[in-house]
């Protein structure tokens, strides 16, 4: 029998062959692997990530990360995350049958992605959890309410800036609020999301007077010079109540500016019920309050532009945005024209001051038809929201000091109680740099 030497062994030429027959056959494979990874094109994902551009989920390349290489511990924490997301999904939707198979569509997408792309149903779902699990909000009574607007096939910053204007009109209803959020396109191994400069959709600015004062909202008033030095004109007579403009950044275009249209900034006028004077103060506020600086997080793939709104509790306006000494700091004034005596703090005039502020705003909003609520209401309806979520067998995270409400506390059932403060997911977060943009404007994200 006719023999060969092999790896310093000598073996039938028969054997030979087929070593090599084999190990070509491996090459090739492995080679074709490779191949057609790196030729896959949108129409080869699923029909569901699909967009009428560009999927916003791209392709890795793999020619730089062989198979030996371990698998990058961001992508494990991404399997762990949409694992965990996945169980609550099916387990709360039983009618959405096994989750096995989804399971592995999504193992095999991680795999071959760096991503994955939820389906609508479950970005719904995620989304309206997201808001049952903020331990910040006081609103959540109304969770599976949530209108979810799927936005994630606009990733350019007119798209964005168009379809807040939308969400704006939409949200407000004719004054009968809708829950609402809508969702940009996702972060991705590939390509940045929008993302969203400002803390609202609708912020009023603030401007330095030359006697160190402020004219509008201090709040924003680095944000307010930030955005004039690059470009933006406020109205030629200024005024306290001047909308900014939206500010969305890409990393293609940088950040760029949009003036909101005057018919997607729905005002109230703020008068008082028997304080006659009290609309003479020319004070006003906006009537759907839209976060937009938060980073919407489901199942390990992040949002870091989706806008969302519930209504006003008329705290947030009365007790902080025109209360607070930092923001319009209007106490003092209500105060001295009540005629109340402010010689020292026995008195309560701060006290007796803000009640009233606080009854214009209420009375404002229901003279106009616009949706608000009282903190003594609200208060009570998330007790009755913990006791759905404890029967349900869920914990409900809350976090004290945002929920006691800002007058009245301890008059309040919230104040009295502990609450789990273990942050849940779905959730909504806030990047110190989301937070930093949003009040000085600036620095960009993508430099």
């Amino acid at each position: 029998m006719a023999a060969v030497l092999l790896l310093g062994r000598t073996v039938p030429t028969a054997v030979a062959v087929a070593l090599s027959l084999a190990l070509l056959c491996v090459a090739v494979g492995f080679c074709a692997r490779h191949v057609v990874r790196a030729r896959l094109k949108v129409d080869d994902l699923p029909a569901g990530r699909r967009t009428a551009s560009a999927c916003p989920v791209k392709v890795l390349p793999t020619q730089d990360v062989p198979d030996a290489v371990p698998v990058d511990a961001a992508v494990e924490t991404l399997r762990a995350a949409a694992k965990e997301f996945l169980e609550l999904f099916y387990g709360e939707n039983p009618q959405a049958g096994p989750m096995e198979p989804r399971f592995a569509e999504v193992m095999r997408e991680i795999d071959l992605t760096g991503t994955y792309w939820h389906t609508a149903e479950e970005l719904t779902f995620g989304a309206r959890v997201a808001w049952r699990n903020n331990k910040r909000c006081i609103g959540r009574l109304y969770w599976r309410s949530l209108q979810v607007r799927d936005l994630r096939a606009v990733a350019d910053a007119g798209g964005v800036a168009r379809h807040c204007f939308d969400h704006l009109r939409a949200a407000h209803n004719g004054g009968k609020i809708r829950p609402m959020i809508s969702v940009f396109a996702p972060e991705t191994p590939t390509r940045p999301a929008p993302r969203i400069w400002n803390e609202q959709l609708i912020r009023y600015a603030g401007y330095e007077q030359p006697n160190g004062r402020v004219l509008g909202d201090p709040r924003y008033r680095a944000f307010t010079s930030k955005l004039m030095q690059r470009g933006w004109r406020p109205p030629d007579r200024l005024g306290a109540f001047d909308v900014l403009p939206l500010v969305v950044e890409t990393v293609e275009e940088g950040p760029r500016m949009f003036q909101l249209p005057q018919q997607t900034v729905h005002e109230v006028p703020l008068e008082h019920p028997e304080l006659l004077w009290f609309a003479d103060l020319g004070l006003r506020w906006h009537a759907v309050p839209v976060i937009s600086n938060n980073r919407l997080v489901i199942g390990g793939v992040s949002y870091p532009a989706a806008p969302f709104n519930g209504w006003y509790m008329g705290t947030e306006i009365g007790a902080r945005n025109l209360a607070d000494s930092d923001r319009y700091d209007l106490v003092p004034e209500v105060a001295q024209r009540m005629g109340l005596d402010t010689s020292h703090e026995a008195t309560l005039w701060r006290d007796q001051a803000l009640v009233e502020i606080n009854r214009a705003v209420l009375h404002s909003f229901q003279t106009n038809g616009v949706t608000v609520t009282d903190h003594h209401t609200e208060t009570r309806r998330f007790l009755t929201h913990l006791e759905r979520e404890e029967r349900a067998g869920r914990t409900c995270p809350a976090d004290w000091s945002w929920i006691v409400p800002p007058l009245s506390g301890a008059q309040t059932p919230v104040f009295h109680r502990y609450y789990d403060t273990t942050t849940q997911h779905p959730t909504f977060t806030t990047d110190p740099e989301a937070t930093c943009r949003s009040l000085q404007g600036g620095p960009p994200a993508f430099p």
